[in-house]
C-alpha cells in the first residue's frame, strides 16, 4: 500500500471517487463488483440466445443515418453464421465516421450486449463495442462491472482499482491456521479473484455471492463491523458514571402501590437494569418489548433506582401525544411518592418554558418531554439516567446531545433506550453490537389477543355497521386515517374529510378528532375527553400510533392500509385489546394491491407475535430500512446479508472478542483497511 494511501488520479476523477466514498487506495481495493461480463470468449451470431449477454466479432457491411420512427444509427454488420442489426438511439457525428471507416478498412468490431427478435430480425440496441484486429488476444479474466456515478466510466475505474491493487500488499491479518479451520480463504486471494475472476469460476456462484471469496470479504466485513461497536461498547466501559446503589425502598414503594404485579419477564429486566445502574460505568442497555409488554413500568422503577441515589432522571419521547401520556402514567404513580415531576415540550408557553427549565436546573427528579429536552437552553442539576422512549425515532446526533447534558456535570449518565419495534436477532447482533439487549418477551396477564380482518374498502358500509354495533355495547372505536407520505398538509386534509364524513355516517355518534397540528391543550383535551368515554370514534392519523392507552377501545379501522408500514400497523393495532373485551383491528384495503403490499397485509394478518413481525418485515425490506435513523450512526454492510450469513456474524463477534482482547494491533490495521476514518461514525 502506498505511505499515504492516496488514489493516484487526476484531481477531477479523485473528486468524483469521493462521491462514491473511494478516497484511498484501500477504498478501491474494497470496492467490489455488482457484477461480471463474460468477454473471455466469442460467440456467432446464429448461435447466441436472446436476451443473454454475448460477446461477437463482426464486419460491418452497411452504415446509414435513419429518421423513421426516431433518427437512429443503423449499422448492418455479419460474421460467418449469419446478419444482425445494430441500432443506436443516441450518437455523435464522429461515431457514424467511425464505423464507415471500420466498413471500407474491413476493421473487425467486438460486440457486447444482449440480442433480440425485432420484426425485422436479429438486432442489438447500443450496444458496447470497439475496433479491433483480427485474432486480437481475448481477455483472461470476467469483466467486472463496478457500483459507479455521473462522470467515473467504468473503463476509468477499472485502471483506478487495477492500479491500487498492484500497489497494495493485501497482508493477511488473520490466523491462517483458524480461517482454514473455518472455511475461510485468504484474504488477498479472495480480493484478487473477484476483481478478476478467471473464466472457469462458476458465474452464479460470484453473482450470488456465495463464492467462498465473497463468504471471506462478507466475514471480514462484519468483523470491521464488531470490531467498531466492541469497541465503542468497551471505551464506554472505561467512562465513570453515577454509582446508583440505594437501599431501593422508593421503587418498593412504587411496586406496592400498583394494582398489578410484574410478570417473570419484567422482574428479570428490572433486575439486570438494576446491577447495570450499581456499576461505576455508563449502562447503555436497549429495552425491547412487543406493543403493550409493559416498558414504562420497568423504566418507572429504573428512575426510582436513580432518584433514591440523589441523581436525576431525563425522559424523551418522540412525539408530544406519547410523552404527554408517560407523563400522566408516571405523575400517578411518583408523585403521591413524594417525586417532584417536571414537565418540557416545545409548545409549552414562554413563561411556562421558563419554569420548567429552572425546575431541571434543580429541584425537579425526574424531567419528562420530547426534542424540547435538549435544547441548548436546557441544563440539568444531576443528571444520572436517561431513558429514550422509541429511540430508533431519535437521530444519533440527538442521542448524544442527551448523554452530553449529563457529562456537563462531571460523568456521563446512564442510558436506557426503549422500543416497541422488537429488533430481530440478526439484527440486533450486528447493528447493536455496543449495547446490551433486555426482552420483554411475555404480555402482562388480561390482555386479549386482538383479531384482525381484512376488508376492501367496497366494503366500507360494513365497517360502518360494524362501529355502530360496538358503540352500542358500551364500547369506542378509533379511525386512523391513511399515511400521505408526501405531504402533512394532505394528511391533516383527509384526517378533516373523514372526520366530517364520518360525522354524517354515524350521525348519533359522538366523533372526535385528533391530528398533528392541533394545539398541544386541544389535543390534551380531545385524548381526556376519549378516555373518559366522551368520545365514542377518535378519527386519527398515526399521532396515536404509541403510548394511547384507553382500555374501552376494542375497535381499530386503519384505513388505506396498503400504505403503512409492517411496524406501524403492528403498532397501531396495539392500541386495542388493552381492556377486557374481544377486540378487532379492521385494515380497510384500496384494490389494486402491489405485490409488496399483499405480502405486508398477509403478515400483519397471520401473525400477532412482534418479533417473528420484524423478522419478517426485516426479510422485505432489507437492513438499510429497517435500522430507521441508527442508519446516520453505523455505515450499512454492503456485502454481507443478515439473513444467510448468520453463521458469519457469530463468528465475527467471537474473532471481535479475541482480537481486541489478544491483539488490538490487528484490530486497528482491520478496521483501518475496512473503515478508515468512518468509524467515527459508529460511537454514538
Amino acid at each position: 500500500m502506498p505511505a499515504n494511501n492516496e488514489i493516484k488520479a487526476p484531481p477531477a476523477l479523485k473528486a468524483r471517487l469521493g462521491k462514491l466514498g473511494l478516497s484511498r487506495s484501500s477504498d478501491l481495493v474494497l470496492h467490489l463488483p455488482l457484477r461480471y461480463e463474460d468477454e473471455t470468449r466469442i460467440a456467432s451470431i446464429a448461435s447466441a440466445l436472446s436476451g443473454c449477454p454475448v460477446q461477437l466479432e463482426v464486419v460491418v457491411l452497411e452504415v446509414s443515418v435513419q429518421f423513421r420512427p426516431r433518427r437512429q444509427l443503423v449499422v448492418r454488420v455479419a460474421d460467418g453464421s449469419g446478419e444482425l442489426t445494430l441500432r443506436f438511439l443516441n450518437f455523435y457525428g464522429s461515431q457514424t465516421k467511425q464505423l464507415e471507416r471500420a466498413r471500407d478498412e474491413k476493421h473487425h468490431l467486438r460486440l457486447f450486449g444482449e440480442i433480440r427478435h425485432g420484426f425485422l430480425g436479429a438486432e442489438m440496441v447500443h450496444p458496447r463495442y470497439r475496433l479491433v484486429a483480427e485474432g486480437d488476444v481475448l481477455p483472461e479474466s470476467l469483466t467486472p462491472v463496478y457500483p459507479t456515478t455521473a462522470g467515473v466510466s467504468q473503463t476509468a475505474l477499472r485502471k483506478c482499482i487495477l492500479l491500487a491493487l498492484a500497489e497494495s500488499k493485501l497482508d493477511e491479518l488473520l490466523d491462517e491456521a483458524w480461517c482454514a479451520r473455518h472455511g475461510l480463504v485468504l484474504f488477498g486471494g479472495a480480493v484478487r479473484l473477484l476483481h478478476s475472476p478467471p473464466p472457469d469460476v462458476p458465474e452464479m456462484a460470484l453473482q450470488e455471492r456465495t463464492h467462498p471469496a465473497w463468504r471471506r470479504i462478507k466475514f471480514d466485513e462484519l468483523l470491521a463491523q464488531q470490531l467498531s461497536l466492541r469497541r465503542a461498547y468497551l471505551g464506554r466501559r472505561k467512562k465513570g458514571a453515577p454509582v446508583l446503589a440505594p437501599s431501593g425502598r422508593l421503587a418498593r414503594r412504587l411496586l406496592a402501590s400498583l394494582p398489578f404485579d410484574l410478570t417473570a419477564a419484567q422482574q428479570r429486566v428490572v433486575g439486570e437494569i438494576s446491577v447495570d445502574l450499581a456499576q461505576a460505568f455508563p449502562m447503555q442497555r436497549l429495552l425491547q418489548g412487543d406493543v403493550g409488554s409493559g416498558k414504562t413500568i420497568v423504566a418507572a422503577l429504573a428512575a426510582c433506582q436513580a432518584i433514591e441515589a440523589g441523581s436525576q432522571v431525563a425522559f424523551m419521547a418522540p412525539t408530544e401525544i406519547l410523552a404527554e401520556q408517560h407523563y400522566l402514567k408516571l405523575c400517578a404513580w411518583l408523585e403521591p411518592l413524594g417525586v417532584e415531576v417536571a414537565w418540557l415540550t416545545g409548545s409549552l408557553t414562554k413563561a411556562a418554558k421558563r419554569e420548567s427549565q429552572q425546575r431541571a436546573a434543580t429541584t425537579a427528579q425526574l424531567v419528562i418531554g420530547t426534542h424540547a429536552l435538549i435544547q441548548e437552553s436546557v441544563d440539568y442539576a444531576r443528571l444520572g439516567l436517561v431513558i429514550v422512549d422509541e429511540q430508533h425515532r431519535f437521530g444519533v446526533a440527538q442521542r448524544l446531545e442527551l448523554r452530553r447534558k449529563g457529562e456537563k456535570n462531571a460523568r456521563p449518565p446512564h442510558q436506557l433506550m426503549m422500543s416497541a419495534t422488537p429488533i430481530p436477532r440478526t439484527l440486533a447482533m450486528s447493528y447493536y453490537a455496543d449495547l446490551d439487549v433486555s426482552v420483554l418477551d411475555e404480555l402482562p396477564p388480561g390482555r386479549t389477543p386482538v383479531r384482525t380482518r381484512l376488508v376492501s374498502d367496497a366494503r366500507r358500509e360494513e365497517v360502518i355497521q360494524r362501529i355502530r354495533g360496538a358503540v352500542a355495547s358500551g364500547r369506542q372505536a378509533y379511525w386512523v386515517c391513511p399515511l400521505i407520505e408526501e405531504s402533512e398538509k394532505l394528511q391533516l386534509q383527509t384526517a378533516l374529510d373523514t372526520h366530517a364524513v364520518l360525522s354524517q355516517e354515524l350521525q348519533g355518534l359522538r366523533v372526535g378528532l385528533v391530528h398533528g397540528r392541533l394545539k398541544a391543550d386541544e389535543k390534551a383535551a380531545t385524548m381526556a375527553a376519549f378516555a373518559a368515554g366522551d368520545i365514542d370514534v377518535l378519527v386519527a392519523t398515526t399521532v396515536i400510533e404509541v403510548g394511547v392507552d384507553v382500555p374501552n377501545a376494542s375497535l381499530m379501522v386503519i384505513e388505506h392500509a396498503e400504505r403503512f408500514g409492517l411496524s406501524q400497523l403492528h403498532q397501531l393495532r396495539g392500541r386495542v385489546g388493552r381492556g377486557k373485551d374481544e377486540s378487532v383491528c379492521i385494515l380497510v384495503y384500496q384494490q389494486p394491491l402491489s405485490q409488496t403490499a399483499r405480502e405486508r397485509l398477509k403478515i400483519i394478518y397471520e401473525n400477532t407475535d412482534g418479533f417473528e413481525i420484524a423478522r419478517q418485515d426485516l426479510h422485505l425490506r432489507g437492513p438499510g430500512e429497517f435500522v430507521g435513523s441508527r442508519q446516520s450512526g453505523v455505515p450499512l454492510l454492503r456485502y454481507a446479508d443478515l439473513e444467510t450469513d448468520v453463521d458469519l456474524i457469530e463468528l465475527a463477534r467471537d474473532m471481535a472478542e479475541r482480537l481486541l482482547r489478544d491483539a488490538p494491533d490487528l484490530a486497528e490495521r482491520h478496521l483501518a483497511r475496512w473503515l478508515g476514518s468512518r468509524e467515527e461514525l459508529l460511537k454514538a
